[in-house]
């Protein structure tokens, strides 16, 4: 009797893993029936290969990973644009107390008091529903803030002559502008609901707007003296797009794995469906030429 049981042990481990990949096949060909939800022709400026794509050993898979940003309220300092790190989330302008209440939260309390801010910090993170835009108002509206960065900040330049720390500021925003012309995301986070049929009807473009599952939280921000809520989207439910073996070759000639710099050689363009399960899958790609 004893010597059966490696083999009933053996038995029961390949079946768990037939029926573990026999419903993940069957959730994938769910989420790929019927006509997509969104179909995005996005780039290397959202979808990035590894940085350490082609650099040594074999590639088993390859997977892109998505970029996308927040438009936050711009501050009042001409060096900060509100504009968030690319996959990292942020606070975003919409994402205010009544949106917030509207997802689930409790912000009937103050933050100017101390208990206050242990309620909200007390609060998890909800999952939610965003709707991603891709090189619409709020890319745009980025774009313009870059600009009048680099217009204040040469201003400046021309207010205190021969200022070093002025000629630096003005170096800087006008390589920041570089980058959001040329390199930085255009997929944007800006809005956020618990209902797909109603954030598609406020945004019909299958084309331009993409509804995904994510994750908000709710923070207070600055002092206990002018403390204030907000919102924070943290991620997405999709971080990666996997590359299907038809389209390696695409991504494979390559010349520099760590594509999307602003003068690198690697660009490409990506069709990216997203289905019933809100889950993208890649359905065409090409390289395009500099």
């Amino acid at each position: 009797m004893m010597a059966r049981s490696p083999l009933r042990f053996l038995v029961a481990g390949i079946a768990l893993i037939l029926v573990t990949n026999a419903v993940a096949l069957v959730g994938v060909a769910y989420n790929r029936s019927g006509a997509p939800g969104s179909v995005l022709e996005l780039t290397q400026r959202e979808l990035k290969l590894p940085y350490e794509f082609g650099y040594g050993g074999e590639n088993s898979g390859i997977a892109l990973t998505l970029e996308w940003r927040v438009l936050g309220v711009e501050s009042s300092d001409s060096a900060i644009q509100g504009v968030g790190y690319a996959g990292f989330g942020g606070p975003p302008a919409w994402l205010d107390r009544a949106r917030l209440a509207a997802l689930g939260f409790d912000v009937t309390q103050s933050e100017a008091t101390e208990a206050g801010r242990r309620h909200y910090n007390k609060q998890l993170p909800r999952e939610v529903l965003l709707v991603l835009e891709f090189d619409g108002a709020a890319y745009r509206q980025a774009l313009e803030r870059a600009r009048q960065r680099v217009a204040r900040e040469e201003a400046l330049v021309g207010a205190n002559p021969g200022r070093e720390e002025f000629r630096q500021r003005a170096k800087m925003a006008k390589e920041a502008l570089v980058r959001e012309e040329g390199n930085n995301s255009r997929l944007f986070a800006i809005d956020a609901g618990l209902d797909a049929a109603s954030l598609r009807a406020k945004f019909p473009d299958r084309r331009k707007y993409a509804v995904v599952s994510g994750q908000v939280r709710v923070q207070t921000v600055g002092s206990a003296e002018k403390s204030h809520l907000a919102g924070y989207v943290s991620n997405l439910g999709i971080g990666q797009v996997n590359v299907p073996l038809a389209f390696r070759e695409v991504f494979e000639r390559m010349p520099d794995g760590r594509a999307g710099l602003a003068n690198a050689a690697s660009r490409y363009s990506v069709t990216v469906a997203f289905g019933k399960r809100l889950e993208p899958w890649i359905t065409a790609a090409s390289a395009t030429p500099r």
